[in-house]
């Protein structure tokens, strides 16, 4: 089984890719993409309302769920004929690239709300969530097969997620959702790499994520680790003593338990650090925590 943005259950894999289709992308800016040809909705109203839709793709959403969402603390004097007018847009563009797709991207009005009625896999946010959550599944026994599917997960990727609607709390919510699953990803990537004996990969990816996420801990017991294997243990050391100052200095904290741990595995040189158990514990410490 696996889960979509917003939580809900499905039981068919997601699909590869709609690039001989069509579909919505909202991992970047909110486009509907054709055959590899994109279009970015430009106006911020008709933008948000279609992220709000895809996000819950096949499913209806109430009128004040909408109002809530595109007019967020105001009260409108007709909002269903303001929501009328942008569904109409909406209906416009959809029909254009469907033409062209030959496909189907229907706009539904029903009786409470609308429904964007297409298959959670068109949403490139649901497949990139499909792709890490199997990929977590691989980790242990398959980190080749893992290491693919987070790849094509990251490589959906064309910015931040719904960029410019997140005016509204359910674009928030799911950008925050999505942004950290993101970063979790990225965590599981270099994990598989450890795994697979690609310590130098993984060196260049870390490092790249620890400078800009320089307190996330998991990230950095990483890199001392991909760095203690690839020879380098005072490049290792030294992390921790930058982390740990960071860490008091930013969050006024200590490291945890699983990177005072692994400071001194790496003091002593003990023989776990070479084991696969060593990246797990790493993930399964960071999930616990």
């Amino acid at each position: 089984m696996t889960v979509d943005i917003l939580g809900q259950r499905a039981g068919r894999p997601a699909a590869a890719a709609h690039g001989d289709g069509a579909g919505i992308d909202l991992l970047g800016t909110v486009s509907i993409v054709v055959q590899r040809s994109r279009t970015e909705l430009r106006a911020g109203k008709v933008r948000a309302m279609v992220a709000t839709l895809a996000l819950e793709a096949g499913r209806t959403v109430s009128h004040d769920e909408l109002s809530e969402e595109l007019w967020p603390g105001e009260i409108l004097r007709n909002p269903r004929n303001a929501l009328q007018a942008h569904a109409t847009r909406i209906r416009r563009i959809l029909d254009c690239c469907a033409e062209r797709a030959r496909a189907e991207l229907p706009l539904r009005a029903v009786s409470n709300g609308y429904v964007l009625d297409i298959p959670r896999e068109f949403v490139d946010g649901n497949r990139f969530l499909d792709h890490t959550a199997r990929a977590v599944a691989l980790l242990t026994d398959d980190p080749s097969r893992a290491r693919d599917l987070l790849q094509a997960g990251l490589a959906l990727w064309n910015g931040p997620a719904l960029l410019h609607t997140r005016t509204g709390r359910r674009c928030q919510g799911a950008a925050a959702l999505l942004e950290e699953r993101r970063l979790g990803a990225s965590e599981d990537l270099v994990s598989a790499r450890l795994l697979l004996g690609e310590e130098r990969q993984a060196i260049a990816e870390l490092q790249r994520l620890v400078a800009s996420h320089p307190t996330r801990e998991r990230l950095c017991e990483l890199l001392m680790l991909a760095l203690y294997r690839a020879g380098r243990q005072s490049e290792a050391l030294h992390l921790f003593h930058r982390t740990r100052v960071r860490l008091d200095e930013e969050l006024g904290v200590q490291p945890g338990r699983s990177l005072q741990r692994l400071y001194g595995h790496i003091l002593a040189q003990h023989a776990i650090l070479e084991s696969p158990d060593a990246v797990l514990r790493v993930r399964r410490e960071s999930a616990a925590g």
